[in-house]
């Protein structure tokens, strides 16, 4: 970043600020860092010094200043830690600099809602460069009443410090910089106004106020009340780093914390493929709305529309997390909905799958009641998993599903194996209608002719997931197995998947999902594939699963689904034992049914079967 010239007025030196904004925050940093006052003053009013000072010494913990004016109105001033002129405020304090307050106390201040560029710009032209940018396009907007009074009366009290002080940091709302600084070029006198104001309390805000009402999104407030020591020693050793806090970073950092709680709680996994379209899809909506980066509604939509509305939650929860609370504080709690703060808020109601069902408040006699865990971890001590089957209902949908991939694999290659040609003295097929109207032109008619197929299909691999971690990584689908059909209706199955007996949903019941697997028939030939020598020559578990098919494939050919073809020497390989791969990608399959098929349980034995149903 170039040297920025920064605003000032002799030794006074301007911050401006949009109340709230991340971005405008760290700038009051950065110059806090460089410029080096010896006095700070804000744009707030003195007669609520005292509990905005409580307020600020209780930070990162969040407080609430409130009063009623005369008309009866409540008045709210939530102090954030992204907030510019609260975070001026607490540098003087952390450096027991002066710090003054010289903002008026005015009644019946008006709601005006006045649209800014995106702050994210800062990011990239800078904080001088806006503000200016923003002051040339700001001359035609008329000042209210209270406007003026603010203003004259921050003017006044800056020319007063102006003598006192030898370098001076002001933090106020951007609005307001370019007449303050135009008033201190003449000499201001001090205005009547409010000189105390009684019956302000300072509270504290409730925790479900905090995920509702706050200007940023709690995720990001909480990184930068970690990481704001850190940026106030890189600034002052050197003034114009780029900041190591950016807004786009954190939602990814947020995404992908979002995809680990997403896996424990719902055990599906948010795929690489899906966070690509959630990162363009918010930023698409951003773009559409004027802004360069999403907002916090934004991201959970983008959320629940590229995964599901589980996932969409998890954004949500750990969004609006801010860490920091009390569950007793030793002021008084309040709890504040966006009504009571004039905020424009959307609202968004999740659809959420749950995989159990919920207690009833009342037992229903006819139903036997389902055993519980005693202790805490008293399934996982109990799993021995020594005599493990399947689950009947989920076996018969994985048969079904293999079925219907044969068929679809047989149409595929019914469709390579015909052409169209002119009609001469023959029907053959029939009418190819599509390439006859294409045609219409040559007057001519359009016939298929099919060649006969040879073989069907044997053999099925569905791959979600190859499983290549890096060297320093685990793999996340160790557990290898191959499983004989239990009657001539069942196909053998090989398949890698998450260990059985870590996620236990009832008593001898594990939930597991595929990495991927192997489908055979007939049943009762497949030897344990994982430990055949026969196919070492294999480099991930995804080609053992195929050279396994081919093996074992009773019929000409060999269906692959998966996000990317085999590799050459696999067809190469088939070619020898004269079969066919075709290959799927799995992007044709709706990955809502997907999803469904690849999460399994495992039974620790036969008898488990009885009560299965009642858990899963």
């Amino acid at each position: 970043m170039n040297q920025e010239p920064g605003i000032f007025f002799e030794n006074i030196c301007f911050v401006p600020v949009i109340h709230g904004r991340l971005e405008f925050a760290m700038a009051v940093i950065r110059w806090f860092a460089r410029w080096q006052p010896d006095a700070v003053a804000v744009e707030l009013p003195g007669t609520l010094q005292e509990p905005l000072l409580n307020g600020l010494r209780r930070l990162p913990l969040l407080s609430v200043v409130l009063y009623k004016e005369k008309d009866g109105t409540h008045v709210y001033l939530p102090l954030e830690p992204t907030d510019g002129v609260v975070e001026a405020a607490r540098l003087a304090l952390t450096h027991d600099l002066p710090l003054h307050f010289i903002d008026r106390d005015l009644e019946s201040m008006p709601q005006i809602n006045e649209a800014f560029p995106d702050p994210y710009a800062i990011q990239r032209i800078g904080h001088t460069s806006y503000c200016q940018a923003y002051a040339d396009q700001s001359t035609e907007r008329e000042a209210t009443r209270q406007d003026i009074l603010r203003e004259t009366n921050m003017a006044y009290h800056l020319q007063m410090l102006r003598e006192k002080h030898q370098r001076i940091l002001f933090v106020c709302g951007i609005s307001h910089y370019p007449r303050i600084m135009a008033l201190l070029s003449s000499a201001q006198a001090q205005p009547i106004g409010r000189q105390r104001r009684d019956g302000v309390i300072l509270a504290h805000l409730h925790e479900r106020s905090s995920r509702e009402i706050m200007s940023e999104i709690p995720y990001l407030a909480a990184a930068f009340e970690t990481q704001r020591h850190e940026l106030l020693t890189l600034w002052r050793k050197q003034p114009m780093a780029s900041p190591p806090l950016d807004r786009l970073n954190q939602h990814e950092t947020l995404f992908q914390d979002a995809a680990r709680q997403h896996l424990q709680n719902s055990q599906e996994e948010v795929t690489p493929q899906q966070l690509a379209v959630l990162r363009r899809f918010a930023r698409n909506y951003a773009l559409i709305q004027g802004f360069l980066a999403p907002d916090f509604y934004q991201l959970v939509v983008a959320a629940r529309g590229a995964v599901d509305d589980n996932y969409g939650y998890e954004i949500w929860d750990l969004g609006s997390r801010y860490p920091w609370q009390e569950e007793n504080p030793n002021l008084p709690t309040i709890e504040l909905r966006g009504e009571d703060l004039f905020l424009n808020q959307k609202k968004i109601r999740f659809h959420r799958r749950f995989r159990t069902m919920r207690r009833r408040l009342v037992p229903v006699p006819a139903k036997k009641k389902r055993s519980q865990e005693q202790r805490p971890g008293e399934w996982q001590r109990q799993w021995q998993g020594h005599m493990i089957c399947s689950y009947p209902p989920e076996d018969i949908v994985i048969e079904g599903w293999g079925h219907y991939i044969k068929k679809k694999a047989g149409q595929i290659l019914a469709a390579e194996n015909s052409r169209t040609v002119p009609f001469t003295s023959s029907l053959m097929d029939g009418i190819d209608l599509r390439e006859t109207i294409r045609n219409w032109h040559e007057g001519k008619l359009y016939v298929k002719e099919n060649w006969s197929l040879r073989g069907k299909v044997g053999s099925v691999v569905l791959i979600f997931d190859e499983d290549q971690p890096a060297a320093d990584e685990p793999e996340r689908f160790p557990w290898r197995v191959t499983w004989l059909g239990e009657h001539e209706q069942e196909s053998d199955m090989a398949f890698y998947a998450t260990p059985s007996g870590q996620h236990l949903v009832g008593p001898g019941i594990s939930r597991c999902q595929y990495g991927g697997f192997m489908l055979t028939y007939p049943p009762m030939r497949v030897y344990d594939i994982w430990q055949d020598s026969f196919f070492d020559i294999a480099s991930t578990k995804s080609e053992r699963l195929l050279l396994a098919a081919i093996d074992y494939c009773e019929q000409a050919q060999i269906a692959y689904i998966a996000a990317k073809p085999p590799r050459s020497w696999c067809h190469t390989v088939a070619s020898r034992y004269r079969k066919k791969i075709i290959y799927l990608p799995i992007g044709m399959f709706s990955p809502v049914f997907l999803k469904r098929i690849r999460t399994f349980h495992v039974l620790d034995g036969h008898h488990v079967r009885e009560v299965a149903g009642e858990y899963i």
